[in-house]
């Protein structure tokens, strides 16, 4: 796979992760155990865990149900967002490192879940305005947009 492409979607799993921070390395997790991607002896080979999988699966699976609740800062605090570019960051460097480009898409992932988490930020609050102020059914689209984003994007590095 060329640099660019691998750079590319490093950026757009980094944009899952501005939408939904644990969906991104959750995809990515699952795209080394479906062997879209080859972690084999590298530094974070342990994706392929069992334990691993299982434990972004739920955390990805509580941050969906976490996202309803009114209490739920916005992902524009820093808490939020700096989660989301650590997970951004390195969701991109999983998927750069089985191309051998693990800094430049950790990088492509960090800028990626800046994107995301603006953009996306942004767009929810305008889709909430412009629905009479009901979150629920844009949370889900939302939520929907970050799961088969990051599955087809995970896909793609098995295609390409």
């Amino acid at each position: 796979m060329t640099h660019f492409i691998v750079l590319v979607l490093a950026l757009f799993i980094g944009a899952v992760a501005g939408l939904r921070a644990f969906t991104a390395p959750a995809v990515m997790a699952w795209a080394a155990v479906l062997q879209w991607i080859n972690l084999n002896g590298t530094w974070v080979e342990w994706l392929t865990h069992p334990a691993t999988v299982t434990i972004l699966t739920l955390l990805a699976i509580g941050e969906f149900v976490t996202d309803q609740l009114p209490s739920t800062p916005a992902r524009t605090v820093p808490m939020q967002f700096g989660a989301r570019i650590v997970l951004g960051g390195f969701a991109g460097a999983v998927l750069g490192t089985a191309w051998n480009y693990t800094w430049t898409a950790l990088g492509a992932g960090i800028i990626g879940a800046v994107i995301g988490t603006l953009v996306g930020f942004a767009t929810r609050q305008r889709l909430v305005a412009a629905n009479g102020g009901h979150d629920l059914p844009i949370a889900l689209v939302e939520d929907t947009i970050a799961v088969l984003g990051g599955l087809a994007i995970a896909a793609l590095t098995a295609v390409v």
